[in-house]
């Protein structure tokens, strides 16, 4: 092997060294200059083939390592393949007895396909028995399908009139609640007639004297009718004439009313003054207690005159002022005043001051045993004798003042009130 090895590199230089001294030869012709050239190329020939040998031998050990390596995974595989083959071999006699029993299920299988053809066949037979029996079926099925759908439609007809029904129930029932409530009225109705009648009752005898008495004034008042007609005319002239006279009585109540306010103001001045001289008449006394009894006693009785002055001037003042009142109404209104009860001004105040008076009227004709209609024709009856109309609307459901009599009717209850 080293022989082949070095003839060769022998072979290698001898070429090298020829070609470069030909060559050294042929382009320069100098035998020394191409003899240096061989050699270099000799050396550097050399060099080259041990650097190529090198690598050479590193590449085969590459390749050898790598061979070595294959060649162990060769091994490995081998071994895992004799385990596979082993392990085929037990699974190819696990097999061998698995194929054996499935023979014999087959067989088993066999015999059981013929028992399940025989019941197949009974299976059949009964199946065409079945098919008739669910054609059966579908046909009560679907007369009961026409039965529903006829059940459905009466159903529905049956629904409808349940609606109605309940309609009418409940307007049913908004009648009857408005019974009730109509009921309800009329029970009250009944009591406040019920009450009614037990004053009809208690007043019957009263009643038949005063229509006995009333026919007798009806007849009187229409014979008076016409002489009040004529004095209405005659009235008509007077209440111009008595306009004329309020003007004139208006200026003179204005300056007696500047004349009062000027007495009281004098009033409070002596009245100052009173309380002075009584402050001094006390200390006149504490002064004199020493002196004798009776000249304490002329003393005393000389400042009780003095003390009190006044009494007679007040008094006046309180009919003035009263005057002035009455002055503040006409003649027929306080002819009216002088008529009427206290219980007839209670009715004419709360016909005033009420909206809904009808209550109170009643309780107070019940306190005086009468009725309210009687009551108000009193009261109706006493005005037309003096002042010559009516002053309550006899009509109305509600007792009410005429409204131009109402200013005249308050002005006439705070008179009385004043008066009492």
């Amino acid at each position: 092997m080293q022989s082949a090895i070095v003839s060769n590199r022998l072979i290698l230089g001898v070429v090298a060294f020829g070609a470069s001294f030909g060559l050294g030869l042929v382009f320069s012709w100098d035998l020394k200059n191409a003899f240096l050239t061989g050699i270099i190329t000799i050396f550097s020939t050399y060099l080259a083939a041990l650097f190529i040998d090198k690598r050479r031998r590193a590449s085969e050990m590459l390749v050898l390592d790598s061979l070595h390596r294959r060649i162990k995974e060769l091994e490995g595989l081998k071994s895992r393949i004799v385990a596979e083959v082993n392990q085929l071999e037990s699974h190819h006699s696990l097999l061998y007895q698995e194929s054996n029993k499935l023979q014999n299920q087959i067989v088993e299988r066999r015999n059981q396909r013929d028992s399940l053809n025989r019941e197949l066949s009974s299976y059949v037979t009964e199946k065409k028995q079945l098919e008739a029996q669910i054609s059966q079926l579908h046909n009560e099925i679907q007369e009961l399908e026409k039965a529903k759908l006829e059940h459905n439609n009466s159903l529905s007809a049956i629904n409808a009139e349940k609606r109605r029904l309940e309609l009418s129930c409940s307007v049913s029932k908004a009648e009857i609640n408005q019974l009730n409530n109509q009921l309800c009225e009329l029970l009250q109705q009944r009591q406040d007639l019920e009450s009614n009648i037990t004053l009809l009752e208690r007043l019957k005898p009263q009643l038949e004297e005063k229509l006995y008495e009333m026919r007798l004034q009806v007849q009187e008042l229409e014979a008076a009718n016409q002489q009040q007609n004529q004095l209405l005319i005659d009235k008509k002239l007077e209440t111009e004439n008595i306009e004329l006279n309020l003007n004139s009585l208006k200026a003179e109540v204005a300056e007696q009313q500047n004349q009062i306010q000027q007495l009281q103001s004098q009033i409070s001045l002596l009245q100052d003054e009173r309380d002075h001289l009584q402050s001094q008449v006390w200390e006149l006394l504490q002064q004199i207690e020493n002196l004798d009894s009776n000249k304490v006693l002329e003393k005393n009785q000389e400042e009780d005159v003095d003390v009190f002055p006044f009494a007679d001037l007040l008094d006046t003042v309180n009919d003035i002022d009263e005057s002035n009142i009455l002055e503040g109404l006409s003649s027929e209104w306080t002819n009216f005043l002088a008529q009427i009860s206290d219980s007839e001004i209670q009715a004419l105040k709360a016909m005033i001051e009420d909206e809904n008076p009808h209550s109170v009227i009643k309780k107070i004709a019940e306190a005086n045993i009468t009725m309210p209609n009687l009551l108000i024709d009193s009261i109706n009856e006493k005005a037309n004798n003096t002042i010559g109309e009516l002053i309550i609307d006899p009509n109305a459901a509600t007792p009410e003042i005429y409204p131009e009599y109402q200013s005249d009717v308050k002005r006439a209850i705070a008179t009385y009130k004043n008066i009492n």
